[in-house]
């Protein structure tokens, strides 16, 4: 999901501490700030800070002067060729190519196992916000291939792609029948993005404040923590890409359920918008002598479900007949998205 529906999402769980609500009433706001920070916390520690310290087995790094499609297909094609001679994972960086304060050289990578080959096309000049620049798109018609040993087996987007700021890491994963799978940005929903990793930090928490005998605040933190850092792992794995649950126990990612992708604008906003309403709730029923009283099923009818349902019958007559003439899309992938996401907020 979107950064701000992780940020919303723990700020709800924090609300279920009745602690955090009667803080907040006496101005403190600290289990609150600690719900948002957390909920949003896996992916800064990924995309803020260890993805400057990953370690690569192959850099590619076309030169902007005299941009050369084929070096950049050969770079690859080596990439393959040592995982094959030395049977491991490979970890592969596509460095993008700046062409100036604004301009970027696009270029587009595909493995395709039917000719055992690695093709690389340069595209457009893109600008920052990623729109083509008027006539660049033929500069380099040239494709540059070269030949791979073993069959890369991708499971998101045919193409991958390399534009603005910083380019991707893809990972190459030994199979048994001397194949590889392709993980796009290994470093991604690694060890940050475990459930004992919120147990971790709530523990350091917990014990920061048993040095000042703050015995309340130790285990109030600790649940706060380890809940709302919690609900981010559990949201992301509704997704494809799913993460490595119990880091350092395990150590692969653990697929996810396949019911969205992060992001899903419809999936995003029912997020944030079930968290106001959980938050709404959370704040109404600790509330002293309210003249007004309701139940939780009143508040979800009301707010979510009618709604719902209205919308949806809406959108159902607006786009009746439209679904058989339209073509539907290649699916995307989590990582993709929270790529993109990365790199629009830089």
């Amino acid at each position: 999901m979107k950064g701000f529906s992780h940020f919303m999402s723990g700020v709800a769980v924090a609300s279920f501490g009745p602690w955090a609500i009667e803080a907040a009433l006496r101005g403190n706001p600290t289990y609150f700030i600690l719900g948002g920070a957390c909920g949003i916390l896996p992916d800064t520690l990924d995309f803020k800070f260890y993805r400057f310290f990953y370690k690569h087995d192959v850099y590619v790094e076309p030169d902007p002067k005299h941009p050369d499609p084929q070096a950049v297909a050969d770079q690859i094609a080596r990439a393959v060729e040592m995982g094959i001679r030395e049977h491991r994972y490979i970890k592969l960086k596509l460095s993008s190519i700046r062409l100036g304060a604004d301009f970027w050289q696009q270029y587009l990578v595909n493995f395709d196992n039917e000719a055992g080959e690695v093709t690389v096309k340069f595209g457009s000049v893109v600008n920052t916000g990623q729109v083509p620049v008027e006539g660049t798109a033929d500069r380099y018609p040239e494709v540059g291939r070269a030949k791979i040993g073993a069959r890369v087996i991708q499971t998101y987007d045919a193409a991958l792609k390399v534009d603005i700021f910083d380019g991707p890491t893809i990972g190459l994963a030994p199979r048994d029948d001397g194949d590889f799978d392709l993980e796009f940005l290994p470093w991604h929903r690694e060890w940050s993005h475990a459930l004992t990793m919120g147990l971790f930090l709530g523990i350091l928490w917990a014990l920061g404040c048993l040095c000042f005998k703050a015995w309340d605040a130790a285990w109030q933190g600790f649940v706060t923590i380890a809940g709302c850092y919690a609900v981010h792992v559990v949201e992301d794995q509704l997704g494809h890409m799913g993460s490595n649950l119990f880091y350092p126990f395990t150590r692969k990612r653990t697929e996810g359920l396949h019911w969205m992708h992060s992001g899903d604008g419809m999936a995003n906003f029912l997020a944030v918008w079930i968290s106001c309403l959980l938050i709404f709730w959370n704040l109404y029923r600790l509330q002293p002598a309210m003249t007004y009283h309701f139940t939780f099923v009143h508040l979800m009818m009301v707010g979510l479900v009618i709604p719902g349902a209205i919308f949806w019958v809406l959108r159902k007559l607006l786009t009746w007949g439209d679904g058989k003439s339209q073509t539907p899309d290649a699916p995307a992938d989590d990582a993709d998205d929270d790529w993109n996401e990365m790199k629009a907020s830089s």
